[in-house]
């Protein structure tokens, strides 16, 4: 068990858990659980953590929710949160700050509840996917969860 399901266990939340085997040596782990679990790359969203500053944000890093097709863009980022700039945070700092391993990090259950942004398109889906918490492992629940679990902003901030 991952932070992740614990997490989902505890409150209740209605989810299913999909592990495929991973390619040694890739490093596209969202395009990768997508095509392992037969799912459109839209529907599969890979977690970032970004790096905010100036503005109304505090200083703490944010948690970015994107569909795996889609690149996020740092302005719309920095203009979510109220931020003047944002950039990706570093992998190791990423792993310290979540507690999970780059290519597992999950959005849920992480060391500390972060501020998260979702891109507006989970409202697309009736039921999206995100990592578990582990390389090998993903999540599908309904996306209000998500951003219910989270208290997440739910914007425009793919490029």
């Amino acid at each position: 068990m991952t932070p992740a399901v614990v997490l989902l266990e505890d409150k209740g939340v209605t989810f299913g858990v999909h592990e495929y085997d991973r390619g040694d040596g890739l490093r596209d782990f969202g395009r990768e659980a997508a095509e392992a679990l037969g799912l459109e790359h839209d529907q599969v969203f890979k977690t970032l953590l970004v790096d905010t500053e100036g503005g109304d944000a505090p200083r703490d890093p944010v948690v970015v929710v994107v569909p795996v097709s889609c690149m996020v863009s740092m302005k719309l980022v920095a203009a979510a949160v109220g931020a003047k700039k944002a950039a990706m945070c570093d992998p190791a700092a990423a792993e310290r700050i979540t507690g999970y391993v780059v290519g597992g990090i999950s959005p849920l259950g992480q060391r500390k509840l972060l501020r998260t942004v979702l891109d507006e398109s989970v409202e697309l889906f009736d039921t999206i996917y995100v990592s578990g918490g582990r390389r090998g492992l993903d999540i599908s629940l309904a996306p209000r969860d998500l951003a219910d679990l989270l208290d997440a902003v739910v914007a425009p901030i793919t490029a």
